[in-house]
C-alpha cells in the first residue's frame, strides 16, 4: 500500500517552531489579537535537558488546546532569545497579550505543569 501521507496527520506537532524574528512576531501577535496565552520553549539542539523536554512540551501542548505553544531554537533565533533576555537552557517563558507573565529555567516538568495551571486559574478568576 503507498503511503499517502495520513499517518502523519496523527503525529501533527501541536508545537510550533519559530525560525525567525518575523514568524515570532507574527505568532505573538495573532496570539494577542486572539487573547490566547503562549508558552515558550527556548532550547538549544545541543542542550541535552533542552532536548530530553520536547516530548513533555509536547504533551502539554496536547493538554492545553487554548494555549499557544512556540518551541524557538536560541542558535537559530538569536534575536528572539536576547529580547527576550533569555542567558539558560531550556527557559520556559509564558506571555500574554505580548508581555511576559513567567518564566522558569531548567528541565522541571512539575514546575512547568504548576506555572501553566496557575495562570490558568488566576485568568478564569479574573474572568468571573
Amino acid at each position: 500500500m503507498q503511503g499517502n501521507g495520513n499517518g502523519a496527520q496523527l503525529m501533527k506537532s501541536r508545537v510550533a517552531r519559530v525560525n525567525s524574528e518575523k514568524s515570532w512576531d507574527l505568532f505573538i501577535t495573532k496570539a494577542t489579537n486572539q487573547g490566547c496565552p503562549v508558552v515558550v520553549h527556548f532550547t538549544a539542539a545541543w542542550c541535552m535537558p533542552s532536548v530530553a523536554m520536547n516530548h513533555f512540551f509536547e504533551e502539554l501542548a496536547s493538554t492545553y488546546q487554548d494555549i499557544l505553544f512556540l518551541s524557538v531554537d536560541v542558535d537559530e533565533v538569536k534575536v528572539v532569545a536576547s529580547k527576550m533576555e533569555i542567558k539558560a537552557m531550556p527557559t520556559f517563558i509564558l506571555m500574554k497579550e505580548g508581555a511576559l507573565v513567567d518564566k522558569l529555567v531548567g528541565a522541571n516538568p512539575q514546575a512547568i505543569r504548576k506555572m501553566i495551571n496557575g495562570f490558568i486559574h488566576s485568568v478564569r478568576l479574573h474572568k468571573n
